[in-house]
């Protein structure tokens, strides 16, 4: 017994200086990709939280730079949590997953109890003194984690339907149920989304996936069609002569925000939308004001750098040899860019209204911080790759 304990700590002294080894080494192109878009976009987001947020604030608080601080402080705790969370090892990541399920549900629950608050005809929130929290947000994260997991711990099943989908399915199912309950079925869609694209890139077979597809889609249809207010805004998409002034009126009034922008926009701080014209100019309906103040360059600017960050997952998806990796890339990757196209299919009236924030921009610290959580997850992720581009360096160098 004396001889097995020195063994035992000279291997994690050794673990601990290949961990701190792999730390020191230069960034991958992934990371490099993956976080300056990161802290580029949080950085735009804040920019804009100030401008987008001041007439409200000034009117709200005395001052315009109210709710600019709010979302800085958010951003100023995001940032750091995320490259905490990129130094988390995949064997800790699976570790997290089901507590960070368990802990996303239950987060969601809270919002049935005195503490929730109905916005906009959806009860998502709740409030701990004055601090507003979407769990949703964080329900996110915390579903495509454990999926990724399951599925990985499930890997040599995935051919067999009912293998892989108990209980991938219907704890997903709960998940998106604890959310439907408080009737925000946009987020539900979001995180249909990520279920479908953590599934995908696990290796689910098409052959099963698209029933799963087609029996969701009936679903909303339910949702929709029973739903008077659903269906007017769903219409609305469709009705050249929508009223402009009642139900198309936040639609009508984000495509003349950026209508009136141009190619290089009216000037940062300039936007007349924001004058309590566009309801959540600084929430669901940022892009409006981006391209606004900032014309068409501006949201091309916005549009590249989700571009950037997009590259660097596919590049994940296409290095890595690990299922794990690959279904957790792939999920995060489809949330983070497959909402921010919804949202900005809202805002150019493509879609229907869904409530849905834009990524790092929207105003809002559950998203924002959410996000960047992700965001650190994948940045880990890139620490797992092979070192192609250093081994093929070494293989083309000339021989002595």
């Amino acid at each position: 017994m004396a001889t097995k304990a020195p063994k035992k700590a000279s291997s994690r002294s050794l673990a601990v200086r290949i961990g701190l080894g792999r730390l020191a080494q230069p960034p991958s192109l992934e990371f490099l990709l993956i976080g300056s878009a990161a802290i580029l976009l949080t950085a735009f987001g804040v920019v804009m939280a100030f401008s987008a947020t001041a007439v409200e604030s000034l009117k709200s608080s005395g001052t315009p730079y109210a709710g600019g601080i709010t979302h800085l402080v958010y951003a100023a705790i995001g940032i750091p949590l995320m490259f905490v969370m990129s130094l988390f090892s995949v064997r800790w990541l699976q570790r997290l997953a089901w507590p960070a399920l368990i802990l996303g549900i239950g987060l969601q629950l809270v919002v049935f109890t005195p503490l929730g608050d109905t916005q906009g005809g959806n009860r998502n929130w709740f409030y701990i003194g004055s601090l507003s929290i979407q769990p949703s947000e964080f329900l996110k994260a915390g579903l495509v984690l454990w999926l990724a997991y399951i599925l990985f711990r499930k890997r040599p099943l995935l051919d067999r339907f009912w293998h892989f989908a108990i209980p991938a399915l219907p704890v997903s199912g709960l998940a998106m149920a604890t959310v439907l309950a408080g009737e925000d079925l946009g987020t539900v869609m979001v995180m249909a989304l990520i279920t479908f694209g953590t599934m995908y890139f696990a290796g689910v077979r098409m052959r099963f996936l698209a029933p799963i597809v087609i029996a969701g889609a009936a679903v909303v249809t339910v949702f929709v069609v029973t739903s008077e207010n659903r269906m007017r805004r769903l219409l609305a998409v469709f009705d050249p002569n929508c009223d402009p002034s009642d139900q198309c009126y936040q639609p009508f009034h984000g495509l003349w925000g950026l209508a009136g922008g141009g190619i290089l926009g009216r000037g940062l701080g300039n936007s007349h939308e924001k004058y309590n014209w566009l309801p959540a100019a600084a929430d669901d309906y940022i892009f409006a004001i981006v391209g606004e103040e900032l014309g068409l360059v501006g949201c091309l600017v916005l549009l590249a750098l989700f571009v950037l960050m997009g590259v660097g997952i596919v590049r994940i998806l296409r290095r890595s040899d690990s299922m794990f990796v690959r279904a957790l890339a792939g999920g995060i990757g489809v949330w983070i860019l497959g909402q921010a196209l919804i949202n900005i299919g809202v805002v150019l009236r493509l879609f229907p209204t869904l409530g849905v924030p834009l990524p790092f921009m929207s105003s809002g610290g559950s998203s924002l911080i959410a996000v960047l959580i992700a965001t650190g997850v994948l940045l880990g992720l890139t620490r797992t790759l092979p070192e192609t581009e250093r081994a093929g360096r070494r293989g083309s160098a000339p021989a002595k």
